[in-house]
């Protein structure tokens, strides 16, 4: 599970870096992005390193 997250927010994060080539036309999409990101992490951290 813990996985699961690093990879939804690496993804998200790439997302975000694709977005910024087309912030023109996507840029609050793009912004959400990176905030579910990092929403993303911040769970990761507070969940700490439990195995599960």
């Amino acid at each position: 599970m813990l996985n699961l997250i690093w990879v939804i927010a690496i993804v998200l994060v790439v997302l975000w870096g694709l977005g910024l080539a087309t912030a023109y036309t996507m840029g609050g999409f793009i912004h959400i992005l990176l905030v579910l990101a990092v929403i993303a992490v911040l769970a990761r951290v507070i969940m700490g390193r439990r195995v599960v």
